[in-house]
C-alpha cells in the first residue's frame, strides 16, 4: 500500500505516539487528519500536512463526522491508526478500597470501545473507495500494549482494555478481508511519551535498565516507523507485533 496521495486518520494525534505517527505519515505524502480532544489539539504542534480534528473516539457522531471530513478530500481514505488511550493505575483491592467501577468502565470505553468505534466507521468509508490493482483499499493499525500479555499490579483495567484490542485484531482482519482492508496491531513496551514526563530521571533509568536490548525506552518515532512498515508490507495482516526490546513485564 502506497502512502503518498492518500488520506489517513490518526487518533490521539495531538501528542505522543499519535503525533509522531501523524508527522511521519504526512512526511511520506499522506493528507493526515489527527483526531484528539479539543484540549489536546490546542497544544499540538503545527505540522505540514496534518489537519487537527476535535473528536472523542467514544462518540459515534463525532467520529462519523471526522471520518467524513477525512474521506471527503481529493485523496482516498486508506490509512487509520488508533493511538488514543488512557492508562490510570488502580488495584482491585487497594489501600483506598475497592477499584472504582466507573474508572474501569472508562478505561475500557476509551481504549477498547473507542478503538472499535473508529475502526468500524472508518472501515465503512474505506470500503466505498475504489480498490487498487491488487484489490487493496486500506490498512488499519490499532495500539495494544505489552500489558495485554503481562499486566502488572494496578493494571487490571488497562490490561483488560488492551487485551480486548488484541482479541479484536484477528476477527477484524477476517471481517474486513473481503473489502481489501488489512488490520494489524502494535503492542508497545515502555515508550518515552508525555505520560512519563512527570516521573523522575532515576525512575526512567530504572525502567530502561529492565529492557534486555536496547537498554533504553522506546521512542514515539520508532512506533511511527513500524506503522509505516506495516502499511507498506501488503502481506502483514491479522498480526500483533510487540515493540518492546524483548521486555517481559514483572508483576510490579
Amino acid at each position: 500500500m502506497h502512502i503518498g496521495n492518500t488520506a489517513a486518520i490518526v487518533t490521539g494525534g495531538g501528542s505522543g505516539l499519535g503525533a509522531a505517527t501523524a508527522a511521519a505519515l504526512a512526511k511520506a505524502g499522506a493528507s493526515v487528519y489527527a483526531l484528539d480532544l479539543a484540549g489536546a489539539i490546542e497544544t499540538a504542534p503545527e505540522v505540514a500536512g496534518v489537519t487537527y480534528v476535535p473528536a472523542d473516539v467514544t462518540d459515534p457522531e463525532q467520529v462519523r463526522a471526522a471520518v467524513a471530513t477525512a474521506a471527503g478530500g481529493d485523496a482516498p481514505l486508506r490509512i487509520v491508526v488508533n493511538c488514543a488511550g488512557i492508562g490510570p493505575s488502580a488495584r482491585i483491592l487497594g489501600k483506598s478500597g475497592l477499584h472504582d467501577l466507573a474508572l474501569y468502565a472508562k478505561v475500557v470505553q476509551i481504549n477498547l470501545v473507542g478503538t472499535f468505534n473508529v475502526l468500524a466507521l472508518a472501515a465503512e468509508a474505506i470500503a466505498r473507495t475504489e480498490a487498487d490493482g491488487d484489490g487493496q483499499r486500506g490498512v488499519i493499525v490499532n495500539t495494544a500494549s505489552v500489558a495485554a500479555f503481562e499486566g502488572q499490579v494496578g493494571q487490571a483495567a488497562y490490561s483488560s482494555s488492551k487485551g480486548g484490542v488484541v482479541g479484536l485484531n484477528l476477527p477484524a482482519a477476517r471481517d474486513l478481508a473481503q473489502y481489501g482492508i488489512r488490520v494489524n496491531t502494535i503492542a508497545p513496551g515502555i515508550v518515552d511519551t508525555p505520560m512519563l514526563a512527570t516521573v523522575s530521571e532515576e525512575f526512567r533509568a530504572g525502567l530502561a535498565a529492565g529492557v534486555p536490548f536496547p537498554k533504553r525506552l522506546a521512542r514515539p518515532d520508532e512506533y511511527a516507523q513500524l506503522v509505516l512498515a506495516i502499511v507498506g508490507h501488503d502481506y502483514i495482516n491479522g498480526e500483533v507485533i510487540r515493540m518492546d526490546g524483548a521486555l517481559r513485564m514483572a508483576p510490579r
